[in-house]
C-alpha cells in the first residue's frame, strides 16, 4: 500500500506600515519591546523558522510588502527565502487586495505586480499564486490561467461541492478551454494548527493522532496516492502561538528523531499539483466571491459582515475609496490625453512595479517607455512618472487590512488612508483638481464605532499623525 502523503503551506505576509509620504516606520509601542510590529514578528517567527530550516521543507508565500522590509531591515532572514525559494515558494497579488472586489483592470495589475516581484527577488516566475484571504471568483482564476499560473490554494468551503474531497487536487475550467489547478487544504488539519493550542503541542502526538487517520486509506481507485495540505498564516508559527516554530521543525523534518513511527511522506505542493488529475476531477466548482476568513463571502472587506459586532462603517469606506479611484484615474487619463504623451497608461502601470520594487530607476522606465528620442517634454514626462506613483499609492489603499477588524479607528485603516491621501494630493497638484475635497465628504458619511468620529477625522488624524497637514 503506497503511504499518504503530507504538505504544509504558510501564508507569510505583512501590510506596509511605512509613511507613504516619508518612508519612515512609526513607533508602534504594543509592539514593545521591539520598536514595530515588523520586527517583533520577525523575531518571533521569521527568523525562528528561516534558522531552522523550515522554509525549505515547506511551500509559502511571501508578500512583497513584508520582502521588501525583510530585505532592508533583516538581509539574513531574507536571505534564507531567497535560498528556499525553488520548489517551495509561490506569488502574491502585490497589495493583498481582495481582487473579487477589485475592477478587472486593478485585478491584473495586482497579479502581474506580484508575478514581477517574485520574478526581481527568487530568479524564476512562479507556478503558483497566492490570492489575499483566499478571495476568489471565476474571473479571478481565468486572470490567473492567463497569467501562466497553473494553480492556488483555497479553502474548503470555498468549493461547490459538499463534502469536499480534500486529500487530492482538482482542476477548475476557467472557459475558453482553460483550466486551473486548485488544492482544497485540509479545513480540520489547518483549524487545529491555527487555533487549538494543545493540538499543536508535541508534534509526534499530531502526527499520529491527527494526520495518520486522514491518510489510513490507501489510493483512490484511479491510482491517486492521497495527500492532506496544511495551509495557515505563517505567523502562526512563534508569533501568534509561541514555540510553534519548533513544532513545524519536528513536524517536517527529513528524519525527525520525535517522529520515527510517521506513517506517511512529506511532500512538496508544487509536485502535487504537477501530477495528472482524473478527468472526474478536472471540472470542479467554486463558490464565487468566498474567502478563507470570511463566512459570510466577502463581506468582511465590503459591508455589514456578522464577523463584526458593528460594520456600518466598511461599505462607505469602499464606497469612498472606489470613488477616489474612479476620479485618480479619469483625471490621469486626462492629463495623459492632453498632453499628447502616445503611451497606453494602463500597461505603463502594469509595468511601473519595476520602478517600485527598485529594479530600475524612473528615468529609465521612462526611455522603456516612451524612447530614449522621444518628443515629450521633461515636464509632461515627469507628469507621467508622478501620475504612476500616484498609482501605486492608490493600488496600496485597497489593502485588505484596511477592513479587517472592528473598527476604522485602528492602524490599518489609517494606512489605507494615508496612501489614499498620497495618491490624491499627488494627482491634484498635478492636474490642478480638487479630488481631495470629495474624498472627505464621501469618508465623512461613516462612524468608528468606538470613538463615534466620522471618517473625515479618522483622515486628518492619520495625516496628522505622520506631520502632514490637514484638508481645508
Amino acid at each position: 500500500m503506497t503511504r499518504g502523503r503530507l504538505a504544509v503551506h504558510a501564508h507569510f505576509y505583512q501590510p506596509r506600515r511605512a509613511d507613504p509620504f516619508s518612508g519612515r516606520m512609526p513607533a508602534e509601542p504594543a509592539a514593545a519591546p521591539y520598536p514595530n510590529w515588523n520586527a517583533r514578528i520577525d523575531a518571533e517567527a521569521y527568523r525562528p523558522n528561516a534558522e531552522r530550516g523550515n522554509l525549505q521543507r515547506i511551500s509559502w508565500d511571501l508578500g512583497p510588502t513584508l520582502a521588501s522590509w525583510l530585505e532592508a531591515e533583516d538581509p539574513p532572514t531574507y536571505s534564507a527565502f531567497q535560498k528556499a525559494a525553488p520548489s517551495r515558494a509561490i506569488a502574491q497579488a502585490y497589495h493583498h487586495s481582495i481582487l473579487p472586489l477589485a475592477s478587472a483592470a486593478d485585478r491584473r495589475t495586482e497579479v502581474r505586480w506580484g508575478i514581477r516581484d517574485f520574478e526581481l527577488r527568487l530568479g524564476f516566475r512562479p507556478k503558483g499564486l497566492w490570492l489575499p484571504e483566499t478571495a476568489v471568483d471565476l474571473p479571478t482564476l481565468a486572470l490567473l490561467a492567463e497569467e501562466g499560473i497553473a494553480y492556488t490554494i483555497l479553502a474548503p468551503w470555498q468549493s461547490a461541492e459538499t463534502p469536499t474531497e480534500t486529500r487530492r487536487p482538482y482542476r477548475v475550467s476557467v472557459g475558453s478551454g482553460h483550466s486551473i489547478g486548485v488544492m482544497f487544504y485540509d479545513g480540520a488539519l489547518s483549524a487545529a494548527v491555527s487555533f487549538e493550542p494543545a493540538a499543536s503541542e508535541d508534534a509526534h502526538q499530531f502526527a499520529r493522532d491527527r494526520v495518520a487517520p486522514r491518510l489510513a486509506r490507501g489510493p483512490f481507485p484511479d491510482g491517486t496516492v492521497p495527500v492532506v495540505l496544511i495551509a495557515t498564516d505563517g505567523e502562526l508559527y512563534g508569533h501568534h502561538q509561541v514555540f510553534r516554530d519548533l513544532f513545524l521543525e519536528h513536524l517536517v523534518a527529513p528524519e525527525p528523531e520525535e517522529i520515527q513511527s510517521r506513517t506517511f511522506d512529506l511532500v512538496d505542493l508544487e509536485d502535487v499539483m504537477a501530477e495528472p488529475i482524473d478527468q472526474e476531477f478536472a471540472n470542479a466548482r467554486i463558490r464565487e466571491r468566498t474567502s478563507w476568513s470570511c463566512h459570510h463571502g466577502v463581506a468582511r472587506w465590503s459591508a455589514e459582515c456578522p464577523d463584526a459586532a458593528d460594520g456600518r462603517w466598511k461599505g462607505p469606506l469602499r464606497a469612498a475609496l472606489d470613488r477616489l479611484a474612479g476620479g485618480v484615474d479619469a483625471v490621469s487619463e486626462g492629463v495623459i490625453r492632453d498632453a499628447g504623451v502616445t503611451v497606453n497608461f494602463w500597461e505603463a502601470r502594469d509595468a511601473y512595479v519595476d520602478v517600485v520594487s527598485g529594479a530600475e530607476s524612473g528615468a529609465q522606465f521612462l526611455t522603456r517607455c516612451l524612447g530614449s528620442r522621444s518628443a515629450v517634454s521633461e515636464a509632461r514626462r515627469a507628469h507621467l512618472l508622478e501620475l504612476l506613483e500616484a498609482q501605486r499609492w492608490r493600488l496600496a489603499m485597497f489593502a485588505s487590512d484596511g477592513w479587517f477588524w472592528d473598527d476604522p479607528i485602528r492602524e490599518e485603516t489609517a494606512q489605507n488612508l494615508l496612501a489614499a491621501a498620497r495618491a490624491v494630493r499627488i494627482v491634484d497638484k498635478v492636474a490642478g483638481t480638487h479630488l481631495e475635497r470629495f474624498l472627505v465628504a464621501d469618508l465623512a458619511l461613516f462612524t468608528s464605532p468606538s470613538r463615534k468620529v466620522d471618517g473625515a477625522e479618522l483622515y486628518t488624524r492619520a495625516l496628522e499623525s505622520v506631520g502632514q497637514r490637514a484638508p481645508k
